[in-house]
């Protein structure tokens, strides 16, 4: 049974949400990943948000572009935590897609990640459920330990080679 629901709007959407889905597979986490357009098939839309409980969904990450509605209506819809993806649009650069998932009325929150934050979201997707795992919990602090010695090996490079020949 999946824990996670990885929902997009598009397939052009698909680069950013793997980013997310390759992030849960890092953390061993199960996830379900799904293309619907919540204004061009509302009803599939409404099944699959009215059944991510029953599917043992804990978390949801949608991603969206322009009006971006699928996040919302999700977070409306679902009763645990929806973490939205504003994805970069060419008209305005995401700007739009970000104010769309950010501005959502009183009571319906979205925990809302960068412009194309893909990996951000899976992160935060299995931060939220180490909160009741406590290997997962492991997992995420190695990997935060990794993050941690990534920028000290770059950091012992710079000062040995100095930033001109970096």
């Amino acid at each position: 049974m999946a824990q996670v629901g990885i929902v997009m709007g598009s397939d052009s959407d698909m680069p950013v949400m793997s980013q997310a889905a390759a992030i849960l597979d890092k953390f061993g986490i199960s996830y379900e990943m799904k293309i619907i357009s919540a204004h061009r098939e509302p009803d599939v839309f409404f099944d699959y948000a009215k059944t991510a409980e029953e599917k043992g969904f804990k978390v949801i990450i949608a991603g969206a572009g322009m009006a971006a509605h699928l996040p919302g209506m999700c977070a409306a819809i679902f009763p645990m935590p929806v973490i939205g993806i504003p994805m970069h649009t060419t008209s305005l650069g995401g700007r739009d897609s970000l104010y769309s998932i950010v501005q959502m009325p009183s009571g319906i929150p979205v925990a809302t990640v960068a412009i194309n934050g893909g990996k951000n979201a899976g992160i935060l997707a299995a931060k939220i459920l180490a909160t009741s795992d406590n290997c997962l919990l492991e997992k995420v602090k190695a990997y935060a330990a990794e993050l941690k010695e990534q920028v000290e090996a770059k950091d012992a490079r710079l000062q040995e080679v100095g930033y001109q020949n970096y």
